[in-house]
């Protein structure tokens, strides 16, 4: 038997595991639409960029077909690098990769005000961070999710509504509705963090990305570690 102390416990986590990664897909929201309407490209939308590669390969357009290439090299390798850390078993710090995203965005942006920083430079730093940050969260109680993956959010969204529907079964029925609303919600935060940044960009300018860089330090100050990827 679970205690009731256990269940609560394992609610508050999961409640707190599904705000995090609310928020951390505002941040990517945020940077997608930043990239698009900076650089022209996407820097967490791998499947559009993916497309725009296939194209351009096929009509030898060497600008687009770099930048993307740029992109998606850097994206993988940011996950890659972050679930290295993840499983880092010597880290003690479980927020680290909080710190990291947010002192590359700080970092260049610093840089952005006194150089110009090219495009390809560009896409490269940000997409390596948002991939980074994609492996901060990956699950919200035993709901599998990607912050920046929209597809895919909205293919289990999708899922999830459909199995509710069609389920007799009074617990799974609950699981599936709790998993669908956790997946809107995350559709939603992503929306609002692509919705934000046209408001923001004229008037920021490059401060553009400290906001994001601010939140996530914010967020990694108060974020229990409890919440972050346990250790494999």
């Amino acid at each position: 038997m679970i205690s009731q102390t256990a269940l609560t416990t394992t609610s508050n986590q999961i409640r707190t595991q599904e705000k995090l990664a609310v928020f951390l897909a505002f941040i990517a929201g945020y940077l997608d639409a930043a990239g698009l309407l900076k650089w022209k490209i996407y820097v967490s939308f791998m499947s559009g960029n993916t497309t725009q590669l296939g194209v351009a390969l096929s009509h030898n357009k060497w600008a687009v077909i770099i930048t993307t290439l740029t992109v998606i090299g850097c994206f993988v390798l940011g996950i890659y690098s972050g679930t290295c850390l993840s499983l880092w078993k010597n880290c003690k710090i479980q927020t680290l990769p909080f710190y990291i995203v947010s002192g590359i965005l700080l970092i260049y942006t610093a840089i952005s005000l006194y150089c110009n920083i090219n495009t390809t430079l560009s896409i490269a730093i940000i997409g390596f961070s948002t991939g980074v940050m994609n492996t901060i969260v990956t699950s919200i109680g035993n709901q599998q999710i990607n912050t920046d993956f929209v597809t895919g959010t909205l293919n289990s969204l999708a899922r999830n509504t459909a199995m509710l529907s069609m389920s007799n079964d009074e617990s799974n029925s609950k699981q599936y509705k709790l998993n669908a609303i956790h997946l809107l919600l995350l559709w939603t935060g992503f929306l609002l963090g692509a919705f934000t940044v046209p408001f923001l960009l004229p008037s920021l300018g490059n401060w553009t990305l400290s906001l994001p860089a601010v939140l996530l330090i914010i967020c990694a100050l108060f974020t229990p570690i409890t919440t972050i990827n346990p250790k494999k």
